[in-house]
This record gives C-alpha cells, structure tokens and sequence, in this order.
C-alpha cells in the first residue's frame, strides 16, 4: 500500500518537522498491520514529497488470527483501507494530534498539500472527501472498483491526517479486525472538529463502525450532543444552513411560548432533552416537565442536563415523567404550555386521536406547540432519496394542508384556536421545512 503526501509551503522541507520524521533519511516501522517505511522522494525547499510504504504479508493476512480471508491472491495487500489507517495512526501519531514543540504555529496553519493513494475503492471518494473541502481527481482503473485518487487543499497536516484515518476504512467498506466498543471513542477523536458538521456523518459512521447499530446509535448520539442536534435531523443538508433548523426550530418554540406568558412548562415526547436544554436556559419557565415513553431516552435527557450536577434551585423546576402520550394521565394537567416537537409524526395514524385526547382534553393546557416536518419540503434536501421520509421511525410526513386539516379539526373538536408559524427558510413553492401549530384556548372553555 502506498500513500503520498506533497506540500509547496516553503521551506518545503518543514513537512519533515510536522511529521517527526526526517527527510534525509528512511525509516522502517513494525506496525499491527506489517511494516511501514516512511521515506522521501522528493524534498527541496520548493516542494516536498512525504511516501508511507506499507508492507503487508499476504500468506500471514490469510493465516492470521480472526481472518476471513479465505484466497492466498487478494486486494488487502495493497488496497488502502484499515491497514494503511493502523499505520498512519501508528506512524504519524505526534502529527495527527496537531502537536510540534519545535513548530506549533506551523502544526496549526494550513498548508498546500497534495494527498496521492493509487489504489483505493473510489465510489464515495468525491462525495466524502469533497464535502471537506478537497478537491478530487480520480483516474480509473479498468473495470475495477479501485482508483488513483489524488487529493488537494490547503489544509492542517493534523486535519488531513484524520480525514484519512477515518475515510479510508469508509470507502473500503470493511476492516481487517474486530470492531468493538474502542472504536466509537477513534472515530469522534479522529473526527472531532469536522465529523459532526459533514453532510454524510451518519454513513460515515455506519461504515466505519462496520455496521454495528448499537455503536453507530452510540456514536450518532455523541456526535448530535457536539453539534447540538437530534441525530435524525438532516437539518444541515440545507443548502446554506447558517442556523441549523434544530436552533431555528427551538428558537421558535421558546418565542411562542413567551408570547403566550407561559411558566409551567410540558415537553411531551422529550426524547434526549434537546428542547429541555433550551427550556432550563430561560429563567422565566419555571418549572419544566419532560414526559417519554422511553426510559432510556428519559435517562439520556437526565445525563444532558447533568441533573446530578444541578444546584437544588435549578434541579427543583426539572421533572422527568415516563409516560405514553397516547394514554390519559391526569398528572400532566393543570400546565400553562405543552410543546410535541416533532413528535406526532412518530405516531401510527390510528392512534392519534387518543393522542389528541389525552392532550387536549385530559391534560389541557392553555398553550399547545406542534410542529412537525412539512414533507413537500423533502425534495429540496440533496442527501434524502427522492419517496423516502425524513426517519426511519416515521409514521407519516403531513403536507401543509394535511397539516392544517388535522389541526383545524383538533381545535375545532377541543375547544381551541389555531394559527400556523413556518420555521426555517421558506421557498417560494414548497413552504418551509418545519411547520409550527400554536393552539390557544378558547374563551368559551
């Protein structure tokens, strides 16, 4: 397997300094994954060429423990993908964490660099590599699923570095060894600073993570408390997301509910206390009241609030409730507010008027928030399959008017009034892509 890199910063041959490894001579390095030599072909103070070599035994590859490689004649060995990552991470250790004590400015400005692997299964190089800001030159070849791909940028060494060592096991699509529960704590350190933000993180994850679901749930969950967002959200395939439609979504809610003077507040449908978060930040809420029918959800919210943590005053305005919000529980009335946010799309059809009664008539409050996504928005988002919904766990996607049909009904039945507020940007055809209901109680109630 063979990596190059190349920079025209200059003096050039400073890449030596960032890589600890010196140009005027080769090295030789006993690796996991076979031995790695690091050598340079090229190193002037106009340009320099940095090769990491890496040698692979293919009998030893097939014969080694855990295998399942079963031909002697195969890609392995020379294919880039997890074998060529163990030895970067190995090899290039010092420079992928951005550290240089005789150069620290250097380790953190970015450089002119030109990344060479010839031979790597190249379907999603562009897409993965793109979205970071590389330009991508592929060079097929034949009928193979292989590639001489060239990268190019000007970027921190540190960075390039981990975009490798977290890319190229993603674009082979598999590892040489077994992926455990490590493995979610390499990918976020690796990706830490970029992963949370890349348009294509969740199949990043997923193929990295070898499509282990209760590690990419780990991992997606972790990844959404960085960025501050639900992990289904796709809220950053929008095409300029300068505020994500998570933040614009909850910013919405928290106006609403100071609009309607609101201090005892219901969050039905909490999940992991996304919402909660914001609700605690505002002083003039006093006191919080997050409802799941999921324990573990209820459980995640209680760690995102860092409830143990909590001063008593603060502590004493949370309540955590497990409770189905398709059942009538006489505890949750007597509120000022209750926010659903993006939850009734979780709900099967069937079952929404026990929600609409349990809400409306047994809980009752005088403010009631819904929003949920407006599916005529979907085709605007480049990464969602055209017939597909925003989650899996999705029961429906209302349009506007499938929207405003079942509100107006619900108001009409409950006693309520209803007005609609569209959150995130708004096109001229399709609406925006959240859709808020705000029910008022009526006087006659």
């Amino acid at each position: 397997m063979l990596l190059t890199m190349t920079t025209t910063h200059q003096p050039a041959t400073d890449l030596g300094h960032l890589l600890h490894k010196h140009p005027d001579r080769a090295q030789s390095f006993t690796t996991s994954s076979g031995i790695a030599h690091v050598f340079y072909p090229k190193a002037t103070n106009e340009e320099c060429t940095v090769a990491l070599l890496l040698e692979v035994d293919p009998i030893a590859l097939v014969r080694g423990p855990g295998s399942t490689l079963t031909q002697y004649v195969n890609d392995r060995p020379y294919a880039a993908g997890s074998l060529l990552t163990v030895a970067l991470g190995s090899v290039f250790r010092t420079a992928m964490n951005g550290r240089s004590d005789s150069y620290p400015e250097l380790a953190a400005t970015p450089i002119p660099l030109v990344i060479r692997v010839p031979a790597l299964p190249h379907r999603l190089a562009e897409r993965l590599f793109a979205s970071l800001g590389w330009e991508v030159t592929i060079t097929e070849h034949g009928d193979s699923r292989f590639g001489d791909v060239t990268l190019t940028s000007t970027v921190k060494l540190s960075d390039a570095l981990k975009h490798l060592y977290v890319l190229l096991p993603v674009l082979d699509g598999g590892k040489h060894y077994w992926v455990a529960a490590d493995e979610v704590d390499k990918l976020l350190k690796a990706g830490d600073g970029w992963l949370s933000q890349h348009p294509d993180k969740e199949l990043i994850t997923t193929r990295y993570l070898a499509r282990k679901r209760p590690l990419i749930t780990s991992a997606l969950e972790r990844l959404a408390e960085v960025a501050e967002v639900e992990p289904e959200e796709l809220d950053n395939a929008l095409a300029e997301p300068k505020i994500s439609l998570a933040v614009q979504r909850k910013e919405a809610v928290i106006k609403a509910l100071k609009e309607a003077r609101a201090k005892r507040v219901l969050d039905l449908g909490c999940g992991g206390g996304a919402l909660l978060r914001a609700l605690v930040n505002e002083p003039e809420f006093t006191e919080i009241h997050g409802v799941d029918v999921s324990a573990k959800a209820l459980q995640e919210a209680a760690r995102k609030l860092h409830l143990d943590r909590m001063g008593e005053r603060q502590r004493e305005r949370i309540t955590l409730r497990q409770s189905a919000l398709t059942y009538a529980d006489p505890e949750l009335a007597g509120y000022d507010a209750a926010v659903l946010m993006e939850v009734v799309e979780h709900v099967d059809p069937s079952r929404l008027p026990a929600l609409e009664h349990s809400v409306f008539t047994v809980a009752r409050p005088a403010t009631v928030l819904v929003t949920t996504p407006n599916v005529e928005y979907n085709a605007l988002f480049e990464t969602l399959p055209e017939g597909q919904m925003r989650h899996s766990d999705h029961r429906f996607e209302w349009t506007r008017g499938e929207f405003e049909t079942w509100a107006d009904g619900v108001a009409e039945r409950r006693g309520y009034t209803v007005r609609y507020v569209p959150i995130g940007p708004e096109d001229a055809d399709r609406g925006a892509p959240t859709q808020m209901a705000v029910f008022s109680l009526g006087e006659k109630n």
